[in-house]
């Protein structure tokens, strides 16, 4: 059918469509009209247009179809892991996901000559680069979060001092709960001293290993990367010290008594030390100075005794 001719059954079933429109008992036969002219556009697409709009191939429409999904999936996990904050560890498969998919969309080749056009038609074809710009926010996020360092160097999973990290702070966080339950019926609210006590261990283990792994990471550790610590396990810590210090007012004392007592009995005594060599070094000199002085105030005593006798 000539563009023409499609235009003009188009025109004339979208004026039948407004007109069986107008009146209610005619409905039907609007929908059937309206129908009709969706039917006649499909039609004028396909019979080509002078400088008609490029239609992706099912290839590469499968391949942008397929990003799509994957986005939409890692914004899902983030959304849902965002407080408390669980990117990393949840959300390392989708994101991995969607990094494949990327690179097949780079690499993009089909069987006909058009498909090596793929990745420039989805990738670099306007203005806003929508995949381009989706697929760096989603890398710069994962950057921010330090999710890397949380990670295997093959990012198939949690490393194994995350693991450990996780599973100390899971049991700190159920033996708060745990002595809150069970001081709750005699104790008054404000008072945790079951919670202090109890979870001191606990806390104590969670606490060290946390700035073992800050020192591991600043050296580059499991991962390899040496920066912050992944946002989840951050997160985690500072939950629980919230808790342990502004929450139930807990102290964790320092194990290291014998040395912190000994360096500060050390410091303390440092300034009684130093005014006693000063007093003793200056009263050495003020003796040196006066001798001379002496000898020769009684040299002259003598002299003038000799000159009246």
């Amino acid at each position: 059918m000539a563009p023409l001719g499609c235009f003009l059954q188009l025109f004339s079933a979208l004026a039948l469509a407004l007109g069986l429109a107008a009146g209610e008992t005619r409905r039907l036969l609007a929908l059937e009209a309206l129908g009709e002219a969706e039917e006649l556009a499909e039609e004028l697409w396909g019979a080509g247009l002078p400088g008609d709009l490029p239609e992706l191939e099912p290839e590469c429409r499968r391949l942008l179809v397929a990003f799509a999904e994957r986005s939409a999936a890692l914004t899902d996990c983030l959304g849902r892991r965002a407080r408390p904050v669980r990117l990393c560890q949840a959300c390392h498969l989708d994101y991995r996901r969607l990094l494949a998919q990327y690179g097949s969309i780079v690499r993009a080749v089909g069987n006909s000559s058009e498909s090596h056009n793929c990745a420039k038609s989805i990738l670099t074809s306007d203005r806003l680069q929508i995949v381009v710009t989706l697929s760096e926010f989603f890398n710069e996020t994962w950057e921010a979060a330090n999710c890397a360092n949380c990670l295997k160097n093959s990012s198939e999973g949690l490393s194994d001092s995350t693991v450990e990290f996780l599973d100390l702070f899971n049991k700190s966080l159920t033996c708060f709960e745990h002595n809150l339950q069970g001081q709750t019926t005699y104790l008054s609210p404000n008072n945790y001293t079951e919670v202090c006590r109890n979870c001191n261990e606990t806390y104590r283990k969670l606490n060290n290993l946390y700035n073992n792994l800050q020192r591991m990471n600043r050296q580059g550790g499991e991962s390899g990367h040496s920066a912050h610590l992944c946002i989840d396990v951050e997160d985690a810590m500072n939950i629980t010290r919230k808790l342990w210090s502004r929450t139930f007012n807990c102290s964790m004392p320092c194990s290291d008594t014998v040395p912190v007592i000994a360096v500060s009995s050390f410091i303390l005594f440092l300034p009684i030390v130093f005014y006693l060599s000063s007093f003793l070094h200056s009263k050495q000199k003020k003796r040196i100075l006066i001798l001379p002085k002496r000898i020769q105030s009684n040299a002259s005593l003598v002299n003038i005794q000799e000159k009246y006798s």
